[in-house]
């Protein structure tokens, strides 16, 4: 038998974990003023995770395990970490602006910004980020608001409610 590899070790640690919450789960008290159980949405949640716990614990049982390369190229220093920072500016950024662009601006802003900064550094690409931000943020939006009913912050710019 074959010696157990990290990825192996630790979807099976994700599995015990997703037993564990499953089982804590059955314990959650019902209310009475919702239309269903209370335990349906973490029941739900656990119940993908176990399915792509269990698809990476098929996928590392079955493939072999690559042989090690060596790695060249080593980064040192804070441009290691320029995805992260940049994320956590525009995210700040995002925050900052809330009162005045509000929920969808606000996000629709974030959206793009971080696909313009992270992504392919084209002017082509920009209609596409465009596109991709107003669809994903203006899709959640509509699901939060008229689906959900949560009201999201308006902004001073654009007063939806």
């Amino acid at each position: 038998m074959a010696r157990l590899n990290r990825d192996t070790l630790i979807a099976l640690l994700l599995l015990v974990f997703c037993g564990v919450m499953i089982s804590a789960s059955l314990d959650i008290r019902d209310t009475n003023y919702g239309t269903m159980q209370s335990s349906v949405w973490p029941q739900a949640v656990l119940g993908v995770l176990t399915v792509f716990c269990l698809a990476m614990l098929g996928q590392s049982v079955l493939k072999p395990s690559a042989p090690k390369q060596e790695t060249v190229e080593k980064s040192a220093g804070i441009g290691r970490y320029r995805n992260a920072i940049t994320v956590y500016i525009l995210f700040f950024l995002f925050l900052w602006t809330m009162p005045y662009l509000g929920m969808l601006l606000g996000g629709i802003g974030f959206v793009f910004l971080a696909l313009t900064c992270l992504g392919e550094p084209e002017l082509k690409r920009v209609p596409v980020h465009l596109a991709i931000s107003v669809g994903t943020v203006g899709l959640m939006w509509g699901i939060f608001t008229f689906g959900l009913g949560v009201l999201l912050p308006d902004g001073e710019l654009l007063q939806l409610n």
